[in-house]
């Protein structure tokens, strides 16, 4: 018996060891395999023909600039979706909602979390663009502001569920000293219950974020896939092009090693790199407020 401990104390931790460093080495591995194949664009293409407002790869314009600010806005225009409606609903389950609401509306968000994407963009298609097209007397539906609002629709179920964890995490001691200080509930959840929860709902958001800027099904069939430079206020209501979809569309149709080739896997280190400054980010912060929150604490 005790040497079946021992070999299980041996052989467990060094095996947890090896699928957390594993975690890392697969990163590596697929960023060295980006770089590998994406960085020869920067000898093929010279750097002013990259950042050209015009993307053409027929007549070899290959500039990035309409795919990265698709990409932005129809990411920042997702999270001003998500976030109210997911954090407000976490707060709703967490707080306000009776336990045989809760039982029954968490499940049903995390179902709808596990929905494919493909669906959603038939939803889009049918549903969504005709409604836009018409209500805001569009020329076409297919715009930014449909994938925004689908984009938004995916990344609420991960807000959900991961800031409803944080907050129901905080101790009920919390919120039983404000109640004891005169606080109403409103003010109990506002000002304490969120504040407490400040770095899973951060977290939540972050991995909203995340989940927004890497889709690439919906956004491919709801944004009109028009490569057009997203600079002015009203290119929500205009078609865009997004990275992920640009990559999903011509990968499959280039020649292996060609210009257009690279050119989309530098897209793809350009994606890598700004999902690694949004985590970098959003771990900065919460150990930030970790910190802070121990000192206070202490």
């Amino acid at each position: 018996m005790n040497s079946k401990q021992n070999w299980q104390e041996f052989f467990i931790p060094r095996l947890i060891k090896a699928c957390g460093y594993s975690a890392i080495v697969f990163v590596a591995l697929i960023f060295f395999f980006l770089l590998r194949e994406g960085l020869p664009t920067l000898v093929e293409v010279p750097l002013k023909a990259l950042l050209d407002p015009r993307w053409y790869p027929i007549e070899e314009h290959f500039g990035i600039l309409p795919l990265i600010s698709g990409s932005l806005l129809v990411t920042v225009g997702a999270m001003l979706v998500a976030m109210p409606f997911g954090i407000g609903t976490a707060v709703f389950i967490s707080e306000i909602a009776p336990r045989w609401v809760r039982e029954i509306l968490k499940p049903l968000i995390e179902l709808l979390g596990g929905l494919p994407s493909v669906m959603l963009g038939f939803l889009g298609i049918l549903v969504l663009a005709p409604f836009l097209r018409v209500f805001l007397n569009l020329p076409t539906g297919l715009t930014a502001l449909a994938g925004s609002l689908l984009l938004g629709a995916i990344a609420v179920p991960t807000v959900v569920s991961i800031a409803e964890d944080a907050l129901d995490a905080v101790p009920r001691g919390y919120r039983e000293g404000a109640w004891a200080l005169g606080a109403t509930k409103w003010q109990t959840i506002w000002r304490v219950t969120l504040p407490a929860a400040k770095s899973g709902v951060l977290t939540a958001v972050m991995l909203g974020i995340g989940r927004s800027i890497g889709e690439t099904m919906t956004v491919m069939m709801v944004t009109g896939n028009a490569p057009v430079l997203a600079v002015k206020l009203n290119s929500i209501f205009s078609p865009v092009r997004t990275m992920t979809a640009t990559i999903a569309a011509e990968m499959g149709e280039v020649a292996s090693g060609s210009v257009h080739y690279r050119v989309l896997f530098f897209i793809g280190i350009v994606l890598f790199l700004i999902s690694l400054i949004v985590n970098i980010s959003a771990s900065a912060v919460i150990f930030r407020s970790k910190k802070r929150a121990e000192r206070i604490l202490s």
